[in-house]
């Protein structure tokens, strides 16, 4: 009995598993950085905001801070606004980014986008 083509029959096998399992690291690191730049983002926003930073600035604060994610795909809500905010009182910078699933696998099985959200509070100074 000869066994000579048995190891390419194998690898051929397990090929799709291991790049299936190669680009599933990539995609969740790459998911993995988008968040943490949108947390950092909401981070910077509410420092900006409880030293009395008008919404205008929390908002230039968050874009510069999530500059290498589009810009256009985020979206910031800021609570209280503006006009409403004392003293003593809690805000809440929520930014959300709609990441797109850039593996063509990893899309087919998860969907096209992952809506990514991070939300810091802190008390206004």
């Amino acid at each position: 009995m000869k066994k000579k083509g048995q190891s390419l029959v194998e690898f051929a096998i397990i090929l799709p598993i291991l790049v299936l399992i190669i680009f599933g690291i990539i995609e969740f690191g790459l998911l993995m950085n988008s968040y943490i730049v949108i947390q950092s983002a909401s981070r910077e926003g509410a420092r900006i905001g409880i030293v009395g930073g008008t919404d205008e600035d929390i908002l230039d604060s968050v874009y510069t801070a999530a500059s290498n994610l589009d810009i256009n795909r985020i979206n910031v809500n800021i609570n209280p606004n503006e006009g409403s905010r004392k003293p003593g009182d809690t805000l809440t910078v929520q930014v959300e980014y709609d990441y797109d699933i850039l593996m063509p696998v990893i899309s087919n099985l998860l969907g096209d986008s992952i809506r990514l959200r991070a939300k810091t509070s802190m008390r206004v100074e």
